[in-house]
């Protein structure tokens, strides 16, 4: 007799196949097999895997679905405009990803490191990219932007600014944290000066015992 539950009739097969993914990643699995998966969260009932097959063969391979745009992938049946978004979320997500792993801090011995260190950068991008990278005497990373969002003028700028901060023995990396640090700090106590004023417009408007709720949950879960 067929599975039946919330999903309906192919409940049981989604329970399996996400279980096989939690033990074994995508190890062994083919193109068709994780597009399936990514779509049991775009359409929550039914039977995907004809749809998961036909955009393997409409676009060539997963890489193929992945590249493709909103509008492309709206003209396989069965693409709607929620699994369409899905689609496009996921490289734009794993970009991300990789750009906030990618790390500029020491010294970059070669190109092939520099390329490495760029690569996620030029992830998923359809059209054509140039950055602009300013590094000091010692290979290190002084400056660095997407060109023309960062202009050539800015860039050499940028440049200058370290070169300032060299010649008075300060790290330009090293600053920068720290006036991001600072940044951050600055915000948190802006935040925290405001919700104490509204905590105290409280006063007439709640109990007591709730009054000492809201200062505990900020001091514990939101104050810096």
């Amino acid at each position: 007799m067929a599975e039946r539950g919330a999903g309906g009739i192919h409940s049981g097969h989604r329970q399996r196949a996400k279980a096989e993914f939690l033990e074994r990643g995508f190890n062994g699995l083919p193109d068709h097999k994780v597009l399936e998966l990514l779509l049991f969260y775009a359409i929550p009932q039914g039977d995907v895997n004809p749809l998961a097959h036909r955009l393997v063969d409409h676009f060539g391979s997963l890489s193929g679905v992945f590249h493709a745009t909103y509008e492309q992938l709206l003209e396989v049946k069965g693409i709607g405009p929620n699994a369409a978004v899905l689609l496009q979320l996921i490289p734009a997500a794993s970009a991300r990803y990789l750009r906030q792993n990618a790390s500029f801090d020491g010294q970059i011995v070669d190109m092939w490191q520099l390329k490495e260190l760029l690569e996620p950068y030029f992830f998923g991008q359809r059209d054509e990219l140039a950055y602009l990278v300013a590094m000091d005497g010692k290979s290190k990373l002084l400056s660095f932007g997407e060109y023309p969002t960062v202009s050539l003028k800015e860039a050499r700028e940028r440049r200058d600014e370290a070169k300032k901060l060299l010649a008075r023995d300060i790290d330009p990396g090293q600053h920068k944290k720290e006036l991001r640090a600072a940044r951050i700090a600055e915000e948190a106590n802006n935040f925290k000066a405001i919700a104490l004023e509204w905590y105290e417009t409280q006063t007439t408007q709640n109990t007591p015992a709730h009054r000492r709720r809201l200062i505990y949950n900020f001091k514990k879960y939101i104050f810096p």
